[in-house]
């Protein structure tokens, strides 16, 4: 795996795990306002989910890597030729 397509797979990854992290620690608004949205977080805490979905996705990357890499699951394991 060339750097440019470790760095696009990270990317996608990325993203991918962004939206499993994103529910993370969410509470909803008790006392709504009149204007605001009932299902709004209080505190988004983007930051810490950015910093966690970075871990997470480098985790998920390093997997992937390892098995392009050293081919442990190849295109003809799967039945494809």
């Amino acid at each position: 795996m060339t750097l440019v397509t470790g760095a696009a797979v990270y990317f996608v990854i990325w993203w991918l795990t962004l939206f499993v992290v994103l529910p993370f620690g969410v509470r909803r608004q008790t006392d709504v306002e009149k204007g605001n949205d009932p299902g709004a977080p209080v505190r988004a805490r983007m930051l810490t989910k950015f910093a966690a979905n970075t871990v997470l996705a480098f985790l998920v990357w390093l997997v992937v890597y390892v098995i392009v890499e050293f081919d442990l699951i190849t295109l003809n394991d799967l039945g494809v030729t």
